[in-house]
C-alpha cells in the first residue's frame, strides 16, 4: 500500500488507514523505530511489561538476591516512623 506524507506544521506525517490501525492494534500510543532502513510502527508496550513474571521466575531459582548491601541512613534508621 502506499500513501502520501503529509505536512503537519512544521513537521511531516502519514494518515493510517483505519482498516490497518484495527488489524494491528494500534490504540493512542505507539513504538517507533527504524529497522533496516524501514520505520516501524508497532502498538506501544508497557514499560514495566513481563517485569512481574520475570521477578517471579529469578525468586524461584533462588536468583533474587541485592547485588549491593544495604545501605541504611540515619533518617532510615531514626527519623522514618512507620
Amino acid at each position: 500500500m502506499r500513501i502520501k506524507v503529509v505536512r503537519i506544521g512544521n513537521s511531516k506525517g502519514i494518515r493510517l488507514p483505519k482498516p490497518l490501525i484495527e488489524q494491528v492494534g494500534l490504540v493512542s500510543e505507539v513504538d517507533l523505530e527504524v529497522r533496516d532502513g524501514a520505520l516501524v510502527i508497532s502498538p506501544a508496550q508497557s514499560l514495566r511489561a513481563g517485569w512481574r513474571e520475570a521477578a517471579i521466575s529469578l525468586a524461584e531459582r533462588e536468583e533474587d538476591a541485592l547485588l549491593d548491601a544495604p545501605t541504611p541512613t540515619r533518617f532510615d534508621t531514626e527519623e522514618w516512623e512507620w
